[in-house]
């Protein structure tokens, strides 16, 4: 029979607390550990993620912290990530009192953490890049600490804190207590044990690599453009899932293209803001989400009980990272699935990875009823709503016809408008040979249609019948320009009208030959010959062109005075 808390122990107020919450019983690695860490020893603790290491180490640090001072925290706790570091946080708040637990790590802005640290703090969680930020700008001192907490070690020296985790720990005061907690003991783990652990009391649970045999592990040979629609078909008969993907652009795209398919996902990684990845996170915790898409940032550190399926979409860098991935499921003894896509040119290497773990598993071919039933119970939580795929496809159509609404109801219009031109350019044809005077054809059309014809247009209509009252106003303008003769065959013009007719088709080509005429005109003029010096001189330029001729403004003038 294993030991109760107060077997351990824990004060009266800590127990109390637990049992709110519905913890009564400590896990194997709590029962071990929590008697040496509330005696004042050191311990050094290995255990697989999941199995409790957060309560091992959280009880004896509230029971036994003191009251810090405005900047100067009494216990530090170090954690690899921004989202471990804020889920220690908030399952120490369940049960520490009146004790103060403060947070800091990157991504977000300093004032809340400026001001909490200003206040004073009691226990300080942080990671350990914005925790050198700050001591720098002297919002915290570390002189006063006499307890430190390393957890997941392991983690912060694959990912490279361990340079800033010394440089932390020769800070704090020479008489401490440090406890440490990780799944593995060797390495860079081992030295930070042997250089600032003073006799630690070792405690080692469960196997070396529990989370792996723990789960279920199925290894599929899929194309590299099939991986996302079995990934979704895997979704939506295990959940909930967590999809691990090489890169953060891979996160977003495949979250995009899994909400297309029906599945509610969201994306978590390092490009993300704190507030991005807490309302992931929480929405994922809340069964809101059906999958959650995260890079490596997201394999440790990521406490969230009753993920049913673990997804490799991309392969791991070596075994290390496989089981880490792995560990996001079957977690506290519950049962889970692994589910690797391994595309052709991965075989090899993902078999040596296999080696290396200790699984025997064949690489086989997909097969979704076979992993609904390696799945474990599924969640009582109801499913989160979500559009089938075909209801997505439709919305993004609607989206681009909304788009596309403006650019063709103004192509419906010019087409309208040229179909119109069109009928009318046909019914002066018919009426060409009609000759009648301008007031004939400014005349009101006594044959015109009453109001109640108006929106049907005629399938044919005579040169002296209007389409519409909007149609004849429209085009008044044309009919005067009619009216001067443009329109008519040359041999019909007069010989005003011809000279107007020229002046308009040569008005647009105005503009463009000015440039040209100016330095003709002053190629022309020679050396020493001035240029409109003079009102004698100007006058004649306007009466002439060039060679003595009459220019167009003198040649229009004279048209008018013969009209």
């Amino acid at each position: 029979m294993s030991p109760s808390f107060s077997d351990l122990g824990v004060p009266e107020s800590i127990t109390a607390a637990l049992a709110k919450h519905g913890i009564t019983e400590p896990f194997a690695i709590q029962a071990a550990t929590v008697a040496d860490a509330m005696a004042g020893r050191d311990v050094c603790g290995r255990a697989p993620t999941g199995s409790g290491k957060t309560l091992a180490f959280g009880i004896p640090v509230v029971a036994r912290v003191a009251k810090g001072a405005p900047k100067r925290p009494r216990a530090l706790i170090l954690a690899p990530t921004r989202e471990l570091a804020e889920q220690i946080a908030v399952e120490m708040r369940t049960f520490s009192g009146s004790k103060s637990i403060g947070v800091v790590y990157g991504g977000v802005g300093y004032g809340p953490q400026l001001n909490a640290l200003r206040k004073g703090i009691d226990v300080l969680v942080a990671c350990p890049g914005r925790l050198e930020d700050l001591i720098e700008q002297g919002a915290v001192s570390l002189q006063d600490v006499d307890i430190v907490v390393l957890d997941e070690a392991d983690r912060m020296a694959d990912m490279g804190f361990m340079p800033a985790v010394k440089r932390l720990l020769n800070q704090v005061s020479p008489n401490r207590q440090t406890v440490l907690f990780s799944a593995t003991l060797d390495g860079d783990v081992a030295a930070i044990t042997s250089q600032y652990q003073t006799d630690p009391v070792r405690h080692e649970v469960g196997d070396e690599t529990p989370d792996i045999t723990a789960a279920d592990h199925v290894f599929w040979k899929v194309a590299k453009a099939a991986r996302t629609e079995l990934a979704g078909e895997a979704v939506l008969a295990v959940w909930p899932a967590i999809i691990f993907c090489r890169t953060r652009h891979g996160s977003d795209r495949l979250a995009k293209q899994l909400a297309r398919r029906g599945v509610k996902a969201a994306a978590i990684h390092g490009g993300r803001s704190q507030a991005q990845r807490t309302r992931a996170l929480n929405d994922f915790a809340k069964n809101k989400v059906e999958a959650l898409v995260a890079t490596d940032v997201a394999a440790r550190g990521i406490h969230v009980d009753g993920v049913a399926l673990v997804i490799q979409f991309d392969p791991p860098e070596d075994h290390k990272t496989y089981i880490h991935r792995a560990g996001r499921t079957a977690r506290a003894g519950d049962g889970g699935l692994v589910l690797s896509l391994v595309t052709p040119e991965q075989m090899k290497d993902t078999r040596k990875m296999q080696r290396k773990a200790g699984l025997d598993e064949d690489i086989a071919t997909p097969d979704i009823e076979a992993l609904r039933d390696l799945a474990p119970p599924p969640s009582a939580k109801p499913r989160p709503q979500q559009r089938p795929a075909s209801d997505n496809a439709q919305g993004d159509h609607t989206a681009q016809n909304s788009r596309n609404a403006k650019p063709k109801a103004r192509q419906g219009q010019q087409r309208q408008g040229q179909q119109r031109r069109g009928q009318q350019s046909n019914d002066s044809n018919r009426g060409g040979s009609k000759q009648s005077s301008p007031n004939e054809r400014h005349k009101p059309n006594s044959g015109s249609r009453s109001t109640s014809d108006r929106g049907q247009r005629p399938s044919q209509t005579s040169s002296d019948q209007s389409v519409d009252g909007r149609d004849e106003r429209r085009d008044d303008g044309r009919q005067e320009s009619r009216d001067d003769g443009s329109r008519r065959k040359p041999s019909q013009r007069s010989g005003a009208e011809r000279s107007q007719a020229d002046e308009r088709q040569e008005s647009p080509r105005k503009s463009k030959s000015a440039a040209s005429k100016g330095r003709h005109k002053a190629k022309s003029a020679g050396p020493g010959k001035r240029l409109g010096g003079s009102k004698r001189n100007k006058k004649a330029d306007d009466q002439s062109g060039p060679g003595g001729k009459p220019n167009r403004k003198a040649r229009r003038a004279h048209l008018q005075s013969q009209d």
